[in-house]
């Protein structure tokens, strides 16, 4: 399974929840799966995303479109993000 974790700093996050929201179905044609929202303890404009995708090839694609920079900016997300590819090793134990 392929992964993909965000992490971002928004200037407002009820601002950029909307807009973020709003982009689901165009993360879902193009092969997210869904994944989860985590916000900073410290810091409630610094995120993190984790998704879930149903390929590599296809998150890379996502990730470097011009279509979701331009939903970033919009959104008001500061600076550039830091993103991070994962190809599932394996499941641990508790």
């Amino acid at each position: 399974m392929a992964y993909v974790i965000h992490h971002i700093t928004v200037a407002d996050s009820a601002r950029w929840k909307p807009i973020f929201d709003e982009d689901s179905a165009n993360r879902a044609s193009s092969g997210s799966l869904g994944g989860q929202l985590f916000r900073s303890e410290s810091n409630p404009n610094e995120l993190v995303i984790a998704f879930e995708w149903d390929s590599l090839a296809s998150a890379h694609a996502f990730s470097e479109s011009p279509g979701l920079r331009e939903k970033m900016q919009q959104a008001g997300v500061n600076g550039r993000p830091e993103i991070f590819y994962l190809d599932k090793a394996e499941d641990v134990a508790s």
